[in-house]
């Protein structure tokens, strides 16, 4: 275990030199070969070279082993934005004469894949890649590429034109209804389309971009020789002459962001605590500073930005306004054209959705927002569109789910779910996402705390059996459970005894509370609540004395080490809240055998220790850095989010195990519910119950990632944040810690069973490349023309179908329209 423990120092220090030392953040952001295939057409002047030569280098020696070009799923399979980016790929190299073996290759992938990425696709056609993929056959077929596709693929392609043909119609080039507008997809705009040069740079940015899309604004220059497009494109290349991205300038702050959001997913970030707290403290002081309107054109962007970094500085303790993010809420247009286009905000919604898991009490624009990206969440998944994550996300609340399992599945699907959001014609993504080291980081990282899961585990298990715990013959053995829930419900330090501190009380709690519930006599149990008040057992036999005996060691371990790490005694502490406990159990044991039924108010106060939460945090916390005050032991000194945790927590169990205990002939707060309302059911109860849990929740969760409303410091809280956590796991939708089997492979998979993690499969090697060849003057001549007739309608060239309208005014697509069909 030392071995990996260096292993890991080393990547750590590595890693922290590549991504943190005054690294140029555009280094984490992956070439978009679409783009960068433009920028390799546009000709250089009269020497028959491209202007930008490192362009056309980068499209001949990063061809896809596949034959493709753009970014794969991870295992090395093409998606379907390799469609239009293949094409692109091929015109930039058939425009000047170069890769024939590239061109082979490309156009056997086209011809080999396009109906299986399409079919993949379940027939549906995203407005970016209807709008970009026609363009981008035509413009195959007018520079001589013989693309060929099959009988099967005719109605289906003839389909998609279509759509384009009916977005065109439709959408104004700028309008506040679509993003991207229609203006930033220049390149693919037929030359019938007719816009004006006016058009064109009365829309380009201060920098000269064309709403910061480099291929746009590639056309933009060839169509108005702009000399601030120039500008953008020569300082594009010199800023990345090896791939450009698919947009410039991004956001700094998002990439940052989303390096945070990636470290927490793979169960590093507290590797990084000190980075990412500079991360968040300066995107923290620029943020609520800025004005939260949207700007037009980059909403989706804006959305996903605000969302994730409110979850995040939120998560971090920050104080930041709901409406950082949801803003969007206001703005009528924006909401009616997500729902339209639900499948390109589906990234978006998934952010806001996540970040919707962090309310507050009385924050009900946030519940309007989740609830909205909720239905679109949905509809996206109705629409056959794939996505495990939004599955996942909706399926099981956060709150419900264990961190430890969490980081496993974004470990194995690392490669799978490796994008960001859905730009202009590709998916945005971030190449740290795809880092070796950082992969190779969380890998041993997690093989690492599976590594010590297992020896502590086995240590609990030693630990009950010589107490005689395993061998008690009555009621739950969850030795395994227990511990499996503080371990993967936390990032503790890897040499914390908190784990099996937590697990060791837990386990006697199971115990004990079954003892009470099933087999010990009223005289027995009295004894042992009184040995357990004097810390004296002394008569006790039997079970009683195995449950004190254990409890003891427990208690007096636990004493021994915090006198020894802080000096300090906390003996009558620890057996006061114990006795607390026990005391607890007695009342409700002598309440069910004698038939007293209490008031709910009374109930709950005896509940909410029995269930005994704040027996397994408290003094664990005595043991975290910075640790629990000694004088917040006391049950007079309970702070408020211990209480909350106390009542959620009996609320949750009282819910799933309600139809066990009427069967059994016991009451809990479901029956007294109906008891003292006449008329209410079950149902009213549960529905009673709920609405008290969830605005309690959102009181814990404050309490919990805020700070200067506990006076307890912040591990402590966060350890009552984890036993929330795991509350709302084994209660959620049933009662899974009574199950025998329910937990079983969440268990393996969180300390037995081996990582299974796929890398990525390399680019193919290509021959050595010479460079460039000179183009013949023809070659320059007609990329420009490509473009030159949307500012010169007289002139003519009909590589497209020109625009005809019928009697209506409607307009229809050419029967002239051919494609290369088998």
């Amino acid at each position: 275990m030392e071995s990996s423990h260096s292993i890991i120092e080393a990547l750590v220090r590595k890693i922290k030199d590549e991504m943190f030392s005054s690294v140029d953040l555009y280094s984490f952001v992956s070439p978009s070969a679409y783009d960068t295939a433009w920028l390799a057409m546009v000709p250089g002047g009269n020497d028959g070279r491209p202007m930008f030569g490192e362009c056309l280098n980068w499209v001949v020696n990063n061809q896809r082993e596949g034959g493709f070009w753009g970014e794969s799923d991870g295992y090395g399979n093409p998606t379907i934005d390799c469609l239009p980016a293949t094409l692109a790929c091929m015109l930039a190299l058939k425009t000047w004469g170069v890769g024939s073996g590239n061109l082979e290759r490309g156009l056997a992938f086209i011809h080999d894949n396009t109906e299986k990425l399409l079919a993949e696709n379940h027939g549906r056609c995203p407005r970016w890649f209807a709008i970009v993929f026609p363009a981008m056959i035509e413009l195959a077929q007018k520079t001589g590429l013989e693309i060929v596709f099959s009988d099967e693929l005719q109605e289906v392609l003839t389909n998609i034109f279509h759509h384009r043909q009916r977005i065109l119609e439709r959408e104004e080039l700028v309008d506040k209804y679509h993003y991207p507008p229609l203006l930033s997809y220049l390149e693919t705009l037929p030359l019938w389309y007719g816009i004006d040069e006016e058009d064109i740079v009365k829309h380009l940015s201060e920098d000269g971009s064309m709403f910061q899309s480099p291929s746009a604004t590639v056309c933009a220059f060839i169509t108005t020789r702009n000399r601030k497009c120039m500008n953008y494109l020569q300082a594009l290349v010199q800023r990345f002459p090896h791939g450009v991205p698919s947009m410039y300038p991004m956001d700094e702050q998002l990439i940052q962001l989303s390096v945070v959001d990636h470290l927490q997913k793979l169960g590093l970030a507290y590797r990084f605590d000190k980075e990412i707290e500079n991360i968040l403290e300066h995107v923290f002081s620029h943020y609520l500073s800025q004005e939260q309107l949207p700007q037009q054109s980059f909403v989706p962007v804006q959305i996903y930005r605000d969302a994730l970094a409110f979850r995040l500085l939120r998560m971090h303790g920050y104080h930041v306004s709901p409406w950082s993010f949801g803003w969007f809420l206001n703005h009528q247009d924006i909401l009616i054209h997500m729902e339209e286009d639900c499948e390109y905000f589906s990234s978006v919604m998934y952010n806001v959705y996540r970040a919707t898991d962090l309310t507050f009490s009385g924050e009900y624009e946030l519940q309007e927002a989740r609830s909205f990206a909720r239905k679109l969440l949905e509809k996206t998944l109705s629409l056959g569109i794939r996505g495990d994550n939004i599955e996942h996300e909706l399926s099981l609340p956060w709150i419900a789910r264990l961190d430890h399992l969490d980081h496993r599945m974004w470990i194995e699907q690392q490669y799978k779910n490796n994008t960001l959001w859905t730009g202009k014609a590709s998916f945005y993504r971030l190449s740290c996402f795809h880092d070796e080291g950082l992969m190779q980081l969380a890998v041993k990282n997690y093989e690492l705390r599976q590594a010590i899961f297992k020896s502590e585990l086995e240590e609990l298990k030693r630990w009950c059996k010589d107490w005689g715990l395993t061998d008690m013959g009555f009621g739950r053995e969850k030795t395994t459970y227990c511990y499996f829930a503080v371990a993967a419900s936390s990032s503790l330090p890897h040499d914390s005894a908190v784990r099996t501190i937590v697990a060791k009380s837990a386990i006697l709690v199971t115990v004990a509370d079954d003892f009470f519930d099933t087999k010990g006599s009223l005289d027995e149990l009295e004894s042992l609540t009184e040995a357990v008040g004097r810390w004296n057992g002394k008569g006790l036999s039997s079970h009683s004395k195995t449950i004190f005996d254990a409890l003891d060691n427990l208690v007096r371990d636990m004493t021994e080490k915090h006198l020894h790490q802080q000096g300090s005694d906390i003996t009558n502490d620890l057996q006061d809240i114990w006795y607390e406990t026990f005391a607890s159990w007695l009342v409700e044991t002598k309440w069910s055998r004698i038939g007293y039924i209490p008031s709910m108010h009374e109930y709950l106060d005896i509940g909410m220790i029995s269930i005994a939460t704040h027996t397994l945090v408290l003094p664990a916390s005595c043991f975290l850095n910075p640790n629990l005050p000694k004088c917040k032991l006391k049950p007079s000194q309970y702070e408020t989010i211990t209480k909350l945790l106390m009542v959620i927590a009996r609320l949750l169990n009282d819910i799933q195990s309600h139809q066990k205990e009427q069967e059994e002939g016991k009451f809990n707060f479901v029956s007294l519910y109906s008891k003292e309302n006449p008329g209410a059911d079950t149902e009213d109860s549960i529905s009673y119950m709920t609405d008290i849990m969830d605005e309690k929740k959102k009181g814990l969760l404050e309490h919990a990632l805020m700070d200067g409303l506990d006076d307890l410091p912040k591990p402590c809280k966060h350890l009552h944040l984890s036993c929330f956590k795991v509350f709302q796991m084994f209660f959620n939708s049933g009662n899974r810690f009574d199950s025998n089997t329910e937990l079983v492979h969440d268990i393996n998979k969180a300390i037995y069973i081996p990582l299974e993690v796929q890398t990525s499969k390399p680019l193919k090697p290509l021959p050595p490349h010479a460079g460039p060849k000179k183009a013949n003057s023809t070659m320059n001549t007609h990329f420009d023309q490509l473009y030159k007739p949307r500012v010169k309608p007289s002139f003519t060239m009909h590589w497209i179908s020109p625009k005809i309208r019928d009697g209506s005014g409607k307009m229809s697509i050419s029967p002239k329209l051919k494609l290369c069909f088998f």
